[in-house]
């Protein structure tokens, strides 16, 4: 469908906005829909006030003491909606059980720490940057070598990689670069606890031997892993991408990207290297916070999680594209999830949020 264009406008997205104008994408389906881009005479984020509970918010993960080798009871819950929970699971010790999600898949994306996790597949061991993805119904258990930081994003959808389409399927990862465990069962192990959740309740099950106790396995459904190093971003030199061009998970309602270093828009002196101000019309947003120096957003350190519900708009802060013009590549490591279905804050979480974070777009107060 050819665009209308009434008024002050650029024709490009995202490079040259007309001065005196600050640009803001209107988009259904994420950024796959119809679209309007709106060039407003203040940023969209200018606001003196929020009440109400569409506020954006933060939390300082970094807070969280609750460590020790219980995996359920370190799981502290976030954010969850019917599509996906998000907890962060700080281990110091072996789990003494072994465990299964009938409920859902499970990513884990290792902030901190090394060690390994047994499967039913096989080991694998385990570095910061990991992400391991553990099906639905695959039993598994952390053996802690150092403390152990994790993001769990449960899903019950199946997680899968995106279609790549044009750019072709070695494109952003490379299928050879995804390790998968080979067996290495303990059979001399005696009386194993296995723990298995399905419908959030817990049922116990005692074995006289290892749960794990595969000596072969073949097909296409495993345990699986890659790490942030193997994963090679799209880069576009006169134009801001998207988002969604950093994809590197889906399952239904849910995606989830991979912000990583990569050169920015220096090859046109008008394109924008920040992110531009957006509606969240279709998605809730997420962003974990791994590593490196986040130059979009003031405030924010490694081990924080941010959250930008839909309905309010967010944004680069104001002293972001100021900085942005002398900086010619982005170091940071973050991972973006975002949820079609309206998340909702966990009492748990409550506990770590950095009061007043909306007010870190304000140019004055």
């Amino acid at each position: 469908m050819i665009p209308f264009i009434r008024g002050k406008v650029t024709h490009q997205a995202h490079v040259g906005v007309p001065d005196g104008t600050y640009e803001e994408e209107f988009a259904r389906e994420g950024f796959f829909g119809r679209y309007a881009h709106l060039y407003r005479a203040h940023p969209p984020v200018d606001w003196t006030q929020i009440e109400g509970s569409l506020k954006p918010r933060a939390y300082d993960l970094n807070k969280n003491s609750k460590m020790g080798g219980d995996f359920l009871a370190q799981r502290e819950m976030l954010l969850l909606n019917e599509d996906a929970e998000i907890a962060q699971i700080k281990l110091t010790e072996t789990m003494p059980y072994f465990y299964r999600n009938a409920d859902g898949d499970d990513l884990y994306f290792v902030h901190a720490g090394t060690g390994k996790l047994e499967t039913d597949f096989g080991p694998l061991k385990y570095v910061a940057g990991d992400y391991i993805v553990v099906p639905r119904g695959t039993v598994h258990r952390w053996v802690i070598d150092t403390s152990s930081d994790l993001l769990n994003v449960t899903t019950f959808g199946e997680l899968r990689f995106p279609d790549k389409g044009m750019l072709g399927q070695h494109a952003l990862i490379d299928p050879a670069m995804i390790r998968v465990p080979t067996p290495e069962p303990d059979l001399t192990a005696q009386k194993c606890e296995l723990r298995i959740r399905r419908c959030g309740e817990i049922t116990r099950v005692t074995y006289p031997h290892s749960p794990i106790d595969a000596l072969g396995w073949k097909g296409t459904l495993t345990v699986w892993q890659i790490n942030v190093q193997d994963i090679r971003p799209i880069v576009c030199e006169r134009y801001h991408l998207p988002p969604s061009a950093h994809t590197t998970f889906l399952a239904s309602g849910v995606a989830i990207c991979s912000f990583l270093p990569r050169l920015l828009e220096n090859g046109d002196p008008e394109a924008m290297k920040v992110p531009f101000f957006h509606s969240n019309i279709d998605y809730d947003e997420v962003l974990f916070y791994h590593s490196g120096q986040f130059f979009s957003r003031a405030g924010i350190d490694a081990g924080m999680l941010t959250f930008h519900p839909q309905g309010i708009h967010h944004g680069p802060q104001a002293n972001a594209v100021a900085r942005s013009k002398r900086v010619e590549r982005t170091n940071e490591v973050a991972v973006m999830i975002d949820t079609r279905r309206p998340l909702r804050i966990a009492e748990s979480a409550k506990k770590f949020e950095t009061e007043n974070y909306w007010k870190s777009w304000m140019t004055k107060e």
